[in-house]
């Protein structure tokens, strides 16, 4: 009904956790002309809206808003090292979600390139950081585990985790994703959040390739014979 409204954040109508990092009121639904919107009433986190393919995705600035048209939407979020997805199901939904294999996805104005060639050891990296979130299932939320933490999974140095993960953020930042840059202390978390969200929403990971984490890292198993991605 027109006028209607619901709130979600640390202290909202619906109340994710006590994550200090995240805001109070983030995500606003409210219908409005015959459409329910979602609206990113933070201050200043962007959010992350995809639609129940994965084919049409677009990025929420603090202050933006977005009609809410298709069957299954996800939205997409990090604060400090915690992700976040909220899913909205409509019962009337303006557009069906597009079927796997209807061609290529849909990118909306501002959107980032989505075709990135990794290497084994950039993959690696990336199931590291991504591994919690991954693995989250229908909780919609995951950790995201320190350079250290994810270092130690992989049995590298931090040098070579931090090595390796200025690379892959480089690599991404020539293709236009942003939110990668930067040398401050403070925005290393910041970092590694905005990569994680990335590389889950354009599937430059998965579930199914976890496996690659619990190959021995004394078994000679480098860059050049890292099994092929199945």
């Amino acid at each position: 009904m027109p006028g209607e409204h619901i709130e979600i954040g640390r202290d909202a109508d619906i109340r994710l956790d006590a994550n200090p990092f995240l805001h109070r009121k983030l995500l606003r639904i409210a219908a409005k002309d015959g459409l329910w919107f979602v609206a990113n009433i933070g201050t200043r986190m962007t959010l992350s809206v995809v639609d129940g393919s994965g084919r049409v995705q677009a990025r929420l600035l603090p202050g933006a808003r977005i009609p809410v048209v298709f069957e299954r939407t996800s939205i997409h979020f990090s604060a400090g090292e915690r992700h976040y997805e909220v899913k909205i199901h409509a019962v009337s939904p303006v557009y069906m979600d597009l079927p796997a294999g209807s061609g290529a996805p849909f990118e909306a104005p501002g959107r980032e390139a989505t075709h990135i060639s990794l290497t084994p050891a950039q993959r690696l990296l990336l199931l590291a950081l991504c591994e919690s979130v991954l693995l989250r299932g229908e909780n919609g939320l995951g950790d995201i585990p320190t350079s250290a933490r994810a270092a130690e999974r992989l049995g590298w140095t931090v040098t070579a985790f931090n090595r390796k993960l200025d690379n892959v953020c480089e690599k991404l930042d020539r293709v236009g994703v942003e939110g990668l840059r930067g040398g401050a202390r403070s925005y290393a978390t910041n970092r590694r959040a905005r990569l994680v969200d990335y590389a889950v929403r354009n599937r430059l990971v998965s579930e199914e390739e976890l496996y690659l984490l619990d190959i021995d890292p004394e078994a000679g198993i480098d860059d050049r014979t890292l099994p092929a991605r199945r």
